[in-house]
C-alpha cells in the first residue's frame, strides 16, 4: 500500500541537535547465544611447544599425552578492544558485540595452568569450572584463608562458604585422586575440561629479600615462582582481584592478570544504550516499503530492510535530519526481515505533564514511555547525574499509584553504599534507619509535592501527607523472600550492587509489579566492582531485547547549568 504522508509534527520534548550513527552494528545471525567463553583463557593464547613435562613433586600431567606441535588459531584476547573503537556517543545505540561475547578457539596446545588467589574464590564460587580445558592450582595458603573468613554473614563468608562446598564434591566425587587432580566436570559442569590441583608438597622457591616471607599474598607468589620451571612447557598464570598483588607479580616476571568472567561487558562503551539513530537516507531506501497504520493515538510502521536486524524489541529509533520530517518510534514487534514501529507519547507538552513534570529532551521522552507502558515490567535507567532519573521515576508512579491506582504503594531502596566514612550505627525503625539515605528522595518530593499557591498551607500539607503515605522505603538487607504484590519498586543507586544482590532483588516481584534500576556507572563506590562487572550493567545487558523490559541511557544533564559543566570538567 502507498506510504502515508510521515508525521511532520516535531516532538517539542525533544532535544534539537542531530546524533550521527558512529559504528554500524554487527548483525545478529539469531536469538540463540553461545556460552560465555572465558576470559582468561581466551587472553593467553599460544603456540604450543613440543616440550616433555619433567617428573615433579606435584604431579600436574594429564591423563591424555600432549598433542604434536600445532599452529595455534590466532585469538583475541578479552582485555583488548576492537581495532576500530567507535567514539563515545550516549544518545546512539553502540551495538557492536565486545571481544568478550565473541566465543575464542580453544588452544591446541598444552593446557595452562592458572593459580587462584583467595579473593577470587571469595568474589565468584563458581570461578572454579570458568577456564574451560584449562588446569586450576591451589596454594595451601589459600584454603587457609578460605577457612579463616568463612564465618559471618557478609557475602564474602557465604561465597568461602559456597566455595568449601565445591571443593568437598570435587574431592568426595567418583575415582577422585587429588595426586593426579580432580576432574572439574565430576560434579555437572561439563564446560569445565581441566583438573584442579592441590599443594601436597612444599616447593622450593626464591623470592626477594624485601618481600616479607610469612605474607600470605608472598607465599603465593612464591608458589607460582615454583611452578614456572618445574613445568616448562606449560604457561602459569596468577589470577587475582588484587591490583597490588597484580603488580608485584610482574614486578617479579610472572604472568598475572584480573579475573575475568564476572565482567557483562570489557569495556562500559558497549554498553546498549536503547536508542537507535536511523540513517539520513531512511526514508529514501524505505519509504517505498513502509506499510503504516492508526491505531487510536497512534501510528504503527512496518519496515523491512538491512537496519532491521540491527534493532531490538522495546529499542526507540529516532530520525532527524534538517529539512525531513522527524520520527520518534519504539519497536514493537520483530518477525524474521520485518519490524513494526509505534511512535511515541509527546511527555513534553504541558497537557501531557506528568505529575506536573515535563520531559526537557529525547532520552527523557522516552525514559517516560517505559516508564507509563503497563506493559513494561522493567526498567532500567543509566546517566550522569543531574540526568532526572529519580524525579521521572517518581512521578511516573505517583501518577500510577494515586490518579490511575494501577499499583498500590511506591517501594523505595538503594544500596547504602557510603562515599566517605561511615557515621556509624543510626537509631530508629527500619525505615528511620534508611532516612539519612534518601535524601534523592526527599529533595525530588519537594518538586513534586508542590501545589497551586491558592490551595495555602493545609493543602500543601495534606499533599505531602498524601504523598508519604504511599511511598515505603525499605532496607535491602531484609527483601530475601519477601514478594511484592501490585507495587511500584524503585531501586536507586544500583550501580552498587553486584550481579547476585541485583538477581535477588528483580526476583521479589510479584504479580502486577513493576521495577526500576536507575544508577549511575561512572559512581561505583562498592570495592572490587566496575563499569563492566556492575550488577546494573549485568540487567542490562540480560534484559535487552525482552518484551517486557527496557533500558534507555540519558544523555543531557538538566540539574543546572553549574551541575553539567561540573560533570564535564571535573
Amino acid at each position: 500500500m502507498p506510504l502515508p504522508p510521515a508525521p511532520t509534527k516535531r516532538a517539542a520534548t525533544l532535544a534539537r541537535e542531530a546524533y550521527d550513527v558512529v559504528a554500524k552494528p554487527v548483525k545478529k545471525t539469531g536469538t540463540s547465544r553461545a556460552p560465555k567463553a572465558s576470559a582468561n583463557a581466551a587472553a593467553l593464547q599460544e603456540k604450543p611447544q613440543a616440550r616433555n613435562l619433567p617428573d615433579a613433586p606435584v604431579d600436574l600431567r594429564r591423563e591424555k599425552p600432549a598433542q604434536p606441535p600445532q599452529e595455534s588459531p590466532k585469538s583475541t584476547p578479552a582485555s583488548d578492544k576492537p581495532s576500530e573503537a567507535p567514539a563515545r556517543n550516549r544518545g546512539v545505540a553502540l551495538l557492536q558485540e565486545p571481544a568478550a561475547k565473541r566465543k575464542a578457539p580453544k588452544s591446541s596446545g598444552p593446557a595452562k595452568l592458572f593459580v587462584l588467589d583467595t579473593n577470587v574464590l571469595m568474589h565468584d564460587p563458581m570461578c572454579l569450572f570458568r577456564f574451560e580445558e584449562h588446569d586450576i592450582f591451589l596454594p595451601m595458603i589459600v584454603l587457609e584463608e578460605l577457612d579463616s573468613n568463612k564465618k559471618g554473614m557478609t557475602e564474602v563468608a557465604r561465597n568461602a562458604r559456597q566455595t568449601s562446598r565445591s571443593l568437598d564434591a570435587l574431592a568426595g566425587s567418583n575415582g577422585a585422586d587429588i595426586g593426579i587432580g580432580l576432574k572439574l566436570d565430576a560434579t555437572g559442569h561439563p564446560e569445565a575440561g581441566g583438573k584442579l590441583f592441590f599443594q601436597t608438597q612444599t616447593l622450593d622457591y626464591t623470592l626477594p629479600t624485601s618481600l616479607p616471607q610469612g605474607k600470605a599474598d608472598n607465599q603465593i607468589l612464591g608458589v607460582v615462582e615454583a611452578l614456572r620451571p618445574l613445568h616448562p612447557g606449560r604457561e602459569v598464570v596468577l589470577v587475582s582481584k588484587d591490583i597490588n598483588m597484580r603488580v608485584k607479580a610482574r614486578a617479579l616476571g610472572l604472568a598475572a592478570e584480573d579475573y575475568q568472567n564476572d565482567k557483562a561487558l570489557e569495556d562500559g562503551e558497549f554498553l546498549y544504550s536503547g536508542a537507535l539513530a536511523l540513517p539520513p537516507d531512511f526514508w529514501t531506501k524505505h519509504g517505498k516499503t513502509v506499510e503504516s497504520w492508526q491505531q487510536g493515538l497512534y501510528t504503527f510502521y512496518r519496515i523491512s530492510g538491512p537496519i532491521v536486524p540491527e534493532m531490538m524489541v522495546n529499542q526507540f529509533v529516532y530520525f532527524e535530519a534538517p529539512g525531513e520530517p522527524s520520527l520518534y518510534a519504539r519497536v514493537t514487534e520483530i518477525r524474521a526481515k520485518t519490524a513494526v514501529l509505534k511512535t511515541l507519547k509527546d511527555y513534553n507538552h504541558l497537557k501531557h505533564a506528568v505529575w506536573g513534570v515535563t520531559t526537557r529532551n529525547r532520552e527523557q521522552n522516552f525514559a517516560m514511555n517505559l516508564l507509563l507502558d503497563p506493559e513494561v515490567d522493567f526498567v532500567t535507567l543509566t546517566g550522569n547525574a543531574g540526568t532526572g532519573k529519580t524525579l521521572m521515576a517518581l512521578a511516573a508512579g505517583l501518577t500510577q499509584v494515586l490518579d490511575e491506582r494501577r499499583y498500590t504503594e511506591i517501594i523505595m531502596t538503594r544500596a547504602t553504599v557510603s562515599v566517605g566514612e561511615d557515621i556509624g550505627f543510626l537509631p530508629g525503625t527500619e525505615e528511620e534507619k534508611m532516612g539519612p539515605w534518601m535524601g534523592a528522595l526527599d529533595d525530588n518530593l519537594e518538586v513534586l509535592a508542590k501545589t497551586e499557591t491558592s490551595a495555602g498551607e493545609w493543602g500543601r500539607s495534606a499533599t505531602n501527607e498524601l504523598i508519604r503515605s504511599r511511598i515505603k522505603i525499605k532496607s535491602m538487607n531484609f527483601m530475601r523472600g519477601r514478594t511484592f504484590l501490585n507495587k511500584y519498586v524503585i531501586i536507586d543507586e544500583a550501580q552498587n550492587l553486584t550481579p547476585k544482590q541485583m538477581k535477588t532483588l528483580i526476583t521479589r516481584a510479584g504479580p502486577g509489579t513493576k521495577i526500576i534500576c536507575m544508577g549511575n556507572l561512572q559512581q561505583i563506590d562498592t570495592p572490587y566492582l566496575t563499569e563492566g562487572s556492575s550488577g546494573l550493567t549485568f540487567a542490562v545487558d540480560k534484559f535487552k531485547g525482552w518484551p517486557h523490559s527496557g533500558h534507555i541511557m540519558l544523555a543531557r544533564g538538566e540539574r543546572s547549568r553549574l551541575a553539567d559543566f561540573a560533570s564535564e570538567v571535573l
